[in-house]
């Protein structure tokens, strides 16, 4: 692996996981020296970082991670509910997509997301892998990529809500078990349900405190 590619996929990790919070400073010479590479594939990986949105220039050395403010959060869901209600229409279309789905239907009943929120989030990302092959759609993958990559940030914020985690995981299935049936319409009714359901959790969430103090308390289970 080039060194710029392992330096990205270090900060976009940290990033993504709370780790580097929004507005945790990422200066040259520090980030160069921690993660072991010279300035130029850091100055690359903090590039791409910021063509992603997850990193923004403060002066010509030293960059911060992006904010992530409930403006930020409302405009991010606008554009995930229409990719992801269109994806799960598209998908229950599919035929061949009937098995993979009442699978992951089949997975989501006997998951205790409060239980086990990493085993959760693993049959959501397969879950998001079935719906972007059943798609196949090169435009509309491409789309859900890039607010998935911000997604992992979000998500994070409910993580220490068990309420919000259990009701995720029946949403979950209803979509599953809707595109599994090849019922477009319910799919994208569920997708639509369970998106309003998750953005007015995490706007909830955010009135106990600041998004960098709502990271810390998801990283370290406080």
């Amino acid at each position: 692996m080039r060194a710029s590619d392992r330096a990205y996929a270090t900060l976009l990790d940290e990033i993504q996981s709370g780790v580097l919070a929004p507005g945790a400073v990422l200066g040259e010479v520090e980030q160069s020296t921690r993660l072991g590479v010279s300035r130029t594939p850091l100055r690359e990986a903090l590039g791409r970082l910021a063509a992603d949105g997850l990193v923004v220039q403060a002066s010509p050395r030293v960059t911060v991670v992006s904010d992530l403010d409930a403006d930020d959060i409302r405009d991010l869901f606008e554009v995930r509910r229409a990719l992801e209600e269109t994806a799960a229409r598209l998908a229950a279309a599919r035929t061949s997509t009937t098995g993979v789905f009442a699978d992951i239907a089949a997975a989501l009943e006997a998951t205790d997301a409060a239980a086990d929120p990493d085993a959760y989030y693993a049959l959501i990302a397969r879950f998001d892998d079935a719906l972007d092959a059943a798609v196949s759609n090169d435009y509309l993958t491409s789309a859900l990529r890039t607010v998935r990559t911000h997604l992992v940030r979000v998500r994070r914020l409910a993580r220490d809500n068990p309420d919000r985690l259990a009701a995720s995981v029946a949403e979950h299935r209803l979509i599953a078990a809707a595109i599994a049936a090849g019922d477009g319409d319910l799919a994208a009714h569920a997708t639509h349900v369970h998106l309003h359901n998750a953005l007015s959790s995490i706007l909830a969430s955010l009135e106990g405190g600041d998004v960098s103090t709502r990271f810390a308390r998801s990283t370290t289970g406080k």
